[in-house]
């Protein structure tokens, strides 16, 4: 038996020129998507605890505006003395000190642990999305920044603000808003 090929054989099909063969899908556990080279990358979600309920996501911001957003007016009304609703000049400065007031909160507690009070409450963190880690404040900063400081732009900022909050109701796989993508963060369950 000669080691030559078999002449009846057919040669391998190659694709036409321009096109690429098709994919194999990537194995269980890896990400979707496809990092330079057409490897598929592991999942930074491996070994997390599963992502947060989108529910108890927006309950822990609506606890933490509260948490924030009541001392806050109530010191602002106080030194303020008369709230007038229709001086708009005035609202828009308390809506800028209240925004920023709510940055350096979430910043400063999710830098800290991954968790505001709100989030503490009802059992959701904040990861870094490449591994779970508790946010850098850098990536903290960014968040938030996104989450609290645009929204405060007249008459876009709070389109912007409703879009953002509800990316992650369509966003795969990670269920990220548009504030979560900015920090490169995702929202876990800390149950």
């Amino acid at each position: 038996m000669s080691t030559e090929e078999d002449p009846f054989a057919k040669p391998p099909q190659r694709p036409p020129p321009g096109q690429e063969p098709p994919q194999a899908p990537p194995p269980p556990g890896t990400s979707p998507y496809d990092v330079p080279g057409g490897t598929a990358a592991a999942d930074p979600l491996a070994g997390m605890p599963p992502l947060a309920n989108r529910g108890r996501r927006l309950l822990a911001r609506i606890v933490d505006a509260l948490i924030v957003g009541i001392p806050v007016y109530a010191i602002m009304g106080a030194a303020f003395d008369n709230y007038d609703y229709n001086n708009t000049g005035a609202s828009y400065g308390e809506s800028v000190i209240y925004a920023f007031v709510y940055l350096a909160y979430q910043v400063s507690m999710l830098t800290r642990s991954g968790q505001s009070l709100g989030k503490m409450l009802l059992k959701v963190r904040v990861g870094m999305l490449a591994d779970g880690s508790h946010p850098t404040t850098q990536a903290a900063l960014k968040r938030e920044s996104v989450y609290a400081l645009v929204p405060i732009v007249p008459c876009c900022g709070s389109i912007f603000w409703l879009v953002n909050v509800l990316w992650c109701t369509w966003d795969k796989p990670y269920q990220q808003c548009l504030h979560d993508k900015a920090g490169q963060t995702v929202v876990v369950s800390a149950a």
